[in-house]
Order: C-alpha cells, then structure tokens, then sequence
C-alpha cells in the first residue's frame, strides 16, 4: 500500500516524472509514491529519475497498457 497515489495516465513525458517530483515533494522520508502511467517511455524515465535524485524504485510493472511504479523517497 503506498502512501499516495499519482494517476499519470494520459499524460506524455516529461509530465509522469513532475508530477512525480511535486508528490514527492509532499512526502516525508521513507513514505512511498505509486505512478500509474499509460506512456511507454516512463519506464526508462523512472529508472533514471530514480537514479538521479536517490529515490528508490522499488517497483516497475505492465499491465494492460498501464504501467505502475513504486518509489520510495530517499
């Protein structure tokens, strides 16, 4: 269960990955983000975005043309 929910669909790159970054903002430490998107790049966008800022990405899945991620903040 994540502590919040960010529905991307729809929305092409860059978008998932700010709106990403702003929820993120909101969290504290250790809290959780899950991404439901529907544009195919945002898997590599969120393995670098994760690589980058220090957030974890503990998951990445594809179902149906959706794909959910699981960050956790660093």
């Amino acid at each position: 269960m994540a502590d919040q929910d960010l529905d991307a669909r729809g929305l092409n790159c860059p978008l998932p990955i700010l709106r990403a970054k702003k929820a993120l903002n909101t969290l504290t430490t250790g809290q959780t983000l899950r991404i439901i998107a529907t544009d195919p790049g945002s898997v590599k966008d969120f393995q670098a975005f994760a690589k980058q800022t220090g957030n974890q990405l503990l998951e990445s899945n594809e179902a149906n043309g959706e794909y959910t991620f699981l960050l956790k903040k660093a």
